[in-house]
């Protein structure tokens, strides 16, 4: 987070993101594409958990892992920025690698430590959350780190799967894939301590200038 924004943030905790946008409804095309996208995951989990069809499933994977950019790119050029599409498109993210993660899990295509490592972090700033809103300030501004893991994480899982189901090219898969998952999960813990620090500033100066 810039100081620009922190400042920002000081002079509004009204309960919304920092430097909340200009709101351009709800029915318009980016968050259109954003409620597809969430589509996606109950049919990626029906594929992959239910009926076992792992290269439909990856398909949806890759689909929903291509297009994360596609809805915050509309939105910029057809000045659609939303209150509701800034919160559905981080929230389809953190959905997509979730409910993957613990598809994967269960069918033991990632060991149980990785996913628990990305848990802790989601619960890290879920507490985060908990404390912005009680001091009157909503979700902090998607840092551009925490869009570059969501970006390798999402790019990972379906060559993690294709090394899966893909005898002959296991080996290139699985080292790509496991390269990219890495770098996420380093990469979503750094944003995610961005985003505790972002919200010990914003705390610390409610407080000061509520005493002051």
């Amino acid at each position: 987070m810039s100081r620009r924004q922190a400042r920002a943030g000081h002079a509004q905790p009204s309960g919304d993101t920092v430097g909340r946008p200009t709101d351009a409804g709800t029915w318009t095309l980016p968050n259109l594409i954003s409620f597809v996208r969430l589509l996606g995951v109950p049919l990626f989990l029906y594929l992959f958990l239910v009926v076992e069809a792992d290269v439909a499933a990856i398909v949806v994977l890759a689909i929903g892992g291509t297009t994360d950019w596609v809805d915050g790119w509309v939105a910029r050029r057809l000045r659609q920025v939303s209150r509701l599409g800034e919160l559905l498109d981080p929230f389809a993210d953190r959905l997509y690698i979730l409910a993957t993660l613990l598809a994967f899990t269960a069918r033991e295509v990632v060991p149980w430590q990785f996913t628990a490592a990305l848990l802790a972090r989601e619960l890290l700033l879920l507490a985060a959350l908990v404390v912005l809103r009680r001091h009157g300030y909503g979700p902090p501004p998607v840092h551009y780190v925490g869009k570059t893991a969501t970006f390798l994480l999402l790019a990972a899982f379906p060559i993690l799967l294709l090394a899966t189901t893909t005898p002959g090219v296991a080996t290139a898969a699985g080292a790509v894939g496991w390269g990219l998952a890495w770098w996420g999960l380093v990469l979503y813990w750094v944003a995610g301590f961005f985003y505790v620090v972002q919200a010990a500033h914003l705390v610390r100066a409610r407080r000061a200038g509520a005493t002051a």
